[in-house]
């Protein structure tokens, strides 16, 4: 990639910048935000490590979004972060007054570029990004199963002991309390988690799952999530750079799969040089097509709020 920008520059823009430039995933990586001076700091403090951390990547920043011009990617991690207490949905009509000017910023200056929503509510943000730029829904996707697939993951690997990199997880629906954690599309080396964990064990992670930014927000007080949803994120980038077809849970558009149209949810997609090149429909049993169905509506709602 030549470039890659990142609409706001707070802690999970900032951590998302610095693993596109430890692994050097594109040539520059510009960093903006309205707020006088932040962006351009931290790129500073970020391009100051190139020499320790050996990457060559350019990083900058800017307080208008103009410098996005001629990106191949952009990540929008602005809009007004959760307090503790508060979920996705309270954030909606701030951020929704956010991510439009965005999406017209982006729309002149990155008319090319590929849009990774992170701003909550992420999966209604995600569908007014789309709905505002008309662009074809593989260009336009959100982070969430991914996030949400490593913290089960972790959950999970924490609880048996075994290797983090041994367990396979799969998240669907929104992002948030009604995200739909797929227990039988869950595997540790390939055999069922439940041939490990009871079924107790097993709905306690699957709520610590749905619970998973919010334990954090709780604990941490003044500041969300940020490591993990940049390390989401550069997975997807990574993904994207180099064309690897990867099956991953992220907020797309749908256009009748799963019996939905019109509305953006966490599915399992391709994702490749293309961005989403493909939904996948993976067979549901009556409980999760259930638990699907519900996180839907709730979506649905949301969306309804904007229209």
């Amino acid at each position: 990639m030549k470039k890659i920008s990142i609409i706001g520059a707070g802690r999970v823009g900032e951590s998302t910048a610095q693993i596109l430039a430890y692994r050097d995933n594109a040539h520059e990586v510009v960093l903006t935000d309205i707020r006088e001076g932040v962006a351009k700091g931290t790129a500073l403090d970020l391009q100051e490590s190139a020499p320790l951390f050996g990457f060559d990547t350019r990083v900058s920043g800017d307080e208008s979004n103009e410098a996005i011009a001629g990106s191949s990617i952009v990540v929008i991690t602005a809009g007004l972060p959760r307090k503790p207490g508060m979920s996705r949905s309270d954030v909606l009509e701030a951020n929704l007054a956010v991510i439009r000017p965005i999406a017209d910023d982006v729309m002149e200056y990155a008319p090319d570029a590929m849009v990774i929503l992170v701003t909550n509510p992420v999966d209604v943000m995600s569908y007014a990004f789309w709905k505002a730029t008309g662009w074809d829904r593989s260009r336009v996707f959100g982070l969430s199963g991914v996030l949400d697939a490593a913290r089960m993951a972790s959950f999970i690997a924490m609880e048996t002991g075994y290797s983090n990199l041994d367990v396979s997880a799969m998240v669907l629906g929104g992002h948030g309390d009604s995200m739909v954690p797929m227990i039988s599309y869950t595997t540790i080396s390939g055999i069922p988690v439940s041939n490990f964990l009871d079924a107790a064990t097993i709905d306690r992670i699957v709520t610590r799952t749905r619970n998973g930014g919010a334990e954090i927000l709780a604990l941490k007080k003044t500041s969300s999530a940020n490591d993990s949803p940049a390390a989401a994120v550069a997975t997807m980038i990574d993904a994207i750079c180099n064309d690897r077809k990867r099956i991953l849970p992220c907020v797309a558009m749908l256009d009748g799969e799963y019996g939905e149209q019109d509305i953006a949810l966490g599915v399992p997609v391709v994702l490749g040089a293309g961005g989403v090149e493909k939904v996948i429909e993976l067979p549901l049993s009556d409980e999760e097509a259930q638990l699907f169905k519900q996180s839907s509506e709730q979506v649905t709602k949301d969306i309804a709020l904007i229209s």
